[in-house]
């Protein structure tokens, strides 16, 4: 077993190392690893001083792990701007948009009433890292014996307009995303059933929809018409499992 492990982890190194960033960082300790390869729209421009300078953007990106019932079980690894509220030019915006269903799945709602972390209670420092550049991987143990669970990725850039989700789209209309430094279009979600108790040990997580365009709820859309970019942020997610 620990041959074909190795022999998987040899794969995906060589799919990591044909992407333009041969550096791959890598998070936490354990027998699952989560591998993210950059798709092509992984760099995204995020404007500044008006649109002056346009500065070049990894998404934010958190990852957890629920029961196969849909229960919140634990994150896994966030991004430093969720997980801290450490934006650029937010102008106290608290982007509630950015990930919320990873957000309203967590279930911590704090004093402002929004379920995103806040500066004065961010994350622990160990869920936590600086934005990947690019391909990352994130290894991690469940603290409980779980034989099934699900591993979900959300996703999301900044200014990611598009028709369907304009910059000038108004405060309560379904395509409304933030504003004018809102997301534009909405985050994306993937998920992967993991079971340790089959003889496979490489999973693939899937799309399976859109978050809310403005945050107002944790719902998964399944209808993604309006998406374009967003879906080259990504361009495949693997899971694998040590036995």
């Amino acid at each position: 077993m620990k041959y074909i492990y190795l022999l998987l982890l040899i794969n995906l190194g060589l799919i990591f190392s044909c992407s333009s960033n041969n550096q791959i960082a890598k998070y936490g300790h354990g027998n699952v690893t989560v591998f993210i390869e950059q798709g092509k729209a992984w760099k995204h421009n995020f404007p500044l001083f008006w649109g002056m300078i346009n500065k070049k953007n990894s998404p934010q990106i958190a990852i957890w792990i629920e029961d196969t019932c849909g229960n919140y079980i634990a994150t896994i690894y966030a991004t430093q701007r969720i997980a801290t509220q450490s934006w650029i030019m937010s102008k106290g915006n608290r982007r509630k948009e950015a990930l919320p269903h990873w957000c309203y799945s967590r279930g911590v709602r704090y004093e402002d009433g929004l379920y995103s972390p806040t500066k004065d209670k961010p994350l622990p420092d160990a869920l936590t890292g600086a934005t990947p550049q690019g391909s990352f991987s994130v290894n991690f143990s469940p603290k409980m014996p779980l034989e099934k669970f699900v591993v979900k990725i959300e996703v999301n850039h900044s200014t990611d307009f598009n028709d369907s989700y304009p910059k000038l789209a108004k405060k309560g209309d379904s395509n409304y995303s933030g504003g004018e430094e809102g997301s534009g279009q909405p985050a994306l979600v993937y998920a992967a059933l993991i079971n340790t108790a089959s003889r496979q040990e490489m999973f693939e997580a899937k799309l399976i929809g859109h978050s809310s365009p403005d945050g107002s709820s944790g719902n998964v859309y399944s209808d993604m018409s309006g998406i374009t970019s967003a879906f080259d942020i990504i361009d495949r997610i693997t899971i694998c499992v040590q036995k």
